[in-house]
């Protein structure tokens, strides 16, 4: 069964963006982006909600056109042509190659998915991973803790969410002073 990952980048006070949508806190060098690639290679479906697929659209299927790209951005761009995209959208028409869009979260859909050969799949955004703990479809939560207080913006696990008991299952502190921290649900 393909487990389904929450990966995420969030400050040390618990913000994802900054206030104005800012994401250029994000700590992420060579050898956190090397360390992304290894995992998100092996994925087998990034599943997306409008807004994170539209951001991550807009700019990675051609990020390895860029003769500066480094390394590791210009790796990041295959991989997110060669994965299959589930986008989770209620006013978007149509999405890009390899992307299929599906209207509203339904559990028995998701676990058809999971049901499926392949490797883990990826939720990407908060507001979809809220409505993945809903139905408690998310199997580990990979979160990327960067050494910085943002202060205000939007956090991951705003107010009104479930309760949810999650076990410690791994850490990673990178030389950047990130530490990957890996959760999974106490079932």
């Amino acid at each position: 069964m393909r487990r389904i990952v929450f990966h995420l980048m969030v400050s040390l006070d618990g913000y994802f963006e900054g206030p104005g949508g800012d994401l250029g806190w994000h700590r992420v060098d060579d050898e956190l982006h090397t360390f992304f690639n290894e995992q998100l290679a092996r994925t087998s479906a990034f599943l997306e909600g409008r807004v994170s697929y539209e951001l991550m659209e807009a700019f990675w299927p051609t990020a390895d056109q860029d003769p500066d790209a480094p390394p590791p951005m210009a790796q990041f761009a295959g991989i997110w042509r060669d994965t299959p995209k589930i986008v989770y959208s209620r006013t978007l028409d149509e999405v890009g190659p390899n992307a299929t869009l599906v209207r509203d979260v339904v559990p028995e859909e998701v676990r058809a998915l999971q049901a499926l050969p392949g490797g883990e799949m990826v939720v990407g955004g908060p507001d979809l991973a809220a409505a993945f703990r809903r139905h408690d479809l998310i199997d580990e939560y990979r979160i990327f803790v960067n050494p910085v207080l943002v202060g205000s913006g939007r956090q991951v696990f705003g107010p009104g969410q479930a309760f949810t008991d999650l076990r410690l299952v791994g850490t990673r502190t990178f030389s950047n002073g990130v530490v990957m921290l890996r959760h999974e649900p106490v079932r």
